[in-house]
């Protein structure tokens, strides 16, 4: 898959610094704005897998920057534009150590942790007579320590979170406020498109001026799960897997072939034949989530087009 952008080595003007995430990789220019490149590569288990997938970084961004436009009445977010497909343009801003997952329904890692036996999670406390999917009294925030150099994520507790000082309490109810806001906003639009936003996670972030403000990607398949409302009780009455929208197929792939990113443990090979469902499938959540048909950019040579579409901007604002 030759047409797919898996890594970028640009030097734009006044570029400070460049920083590369697990599918992101952000050009801080001049310390004030980030130009964040949304890659082809594909995580799982924390662990970046050796192929990319085509349209995917596309696919995240359009869905990122259409959700920060739906959902800035209720935060600001860093947005500032969009000068390329896989391009998002923002405020530099720093970041807080802590991702703010929220889970409306007992799924993915929540579900992996309660069939250990475990009935706490972050600290919250979990009822003792659910089975995978079902959806929980009101939905649970279960936030993860913002890994870096490659380490994994980590569950924390709100407690452990204030008394290590890794967030001030002052922000961290406007955090909570925020993250519950949101997960109610997207939970409404996904209602709307036959969806169920089953859990999500949000980065915020606070500019210059002291103003906390949503940060990275909002509701996309890289940072939610979706399942489809229509049969989905039936299916939790019968015992039946959910059909659903998420980077989950690919984790469940990778499990059922024998990877979790541990150590020791080979990452399976991506032939060519799954890397196209893999995208296949990446272009049906955006049609679902956003209810319009996805267009794809032309990829011929995906590196030469993101770095004109960026310093045309940056010369002209």
């Amino acid at each position: 898959m030759s047409n797919t952008i898996t890594t970028t080595d640009f030097n734009f003007p006044n570029q400070q610094s460049v920083y590369r995430g697990k599918v992101r990789e952000v050009y801080n220019i001049n310390d004030e704005l980030l130009v964040m490149v949304a890659t082809d590569r594909l995580s799982a288990f924390d662990v970046v897998l050796p192929k990319g997938i085509p349209y995917k970084g596309q696919i995240l961004n359009q869905i990122a920057t259409k959700f920060m436009e739906l959902t800035q009445d209720i935060v600001p977010n860093w947005l500032i534009a969009t000068p390329d497909p896989n391009v998002a343009v923002g405020h530099l801003c720093a970041p807080f150590k802590v991702e703010m997952v929220i889970r409306g329904y007992l799924s993915g890692h929540a579900a992996r942790e309660y069939a250990l036996g475990k009935r706490e999670i972050c600290g919250v406390t979990m009822p003792d007579y659910l089975k995978e999917n079902d959806k929980f009294p009101e939905p649970i925030i279960t936030p993860t320590t913002k890994a870096d150099n490659g380490e994994h994520d980590a569950d924390i507790s709100r407690e452990d979170i204030l008394s290590k000082g890794i967030v001030s309490e002052e922000d961290y109810v406007v955090l909570e406020k925020f993250t519950r806001d949101l997960f109610q906003r997207g939970t409404e639009i996904a209602a709307s498109r036959g969806l169920i936003l089953v859990d999500t996670k949000y980065e915020f972030g606070k500019t210059k001026e002291g103003v906390i403000v949503l940060i990275d990607e909002i509701h996309t398949p890289d940072s939610s799960r979706y399942f489809y409302a229509e049969g989905y009780q039936e299916r939790q009455n019968n015992g039946e897997e959910q059909k659903q929208l998420s980077k989950e197929f690919v984790r469940r792939w990778l499990i059922e072939n024998g990877f979790q990113g541990l150590e020791g443990q080979q990452i399976p090979n991506m032939t060519d034949e799954y890397i196209q469902t893999v995208s296949e499938r990446y272009i049906e959540l955006y049609e679902n989530i956003l209810g319009e048909k996805f267009v794809k950019a032309d990829i011929t040579n995906i590196d030469q087009r993101i770095e004109k579409n960026v310093l045309e901007y940056l010369a002209n604002r």
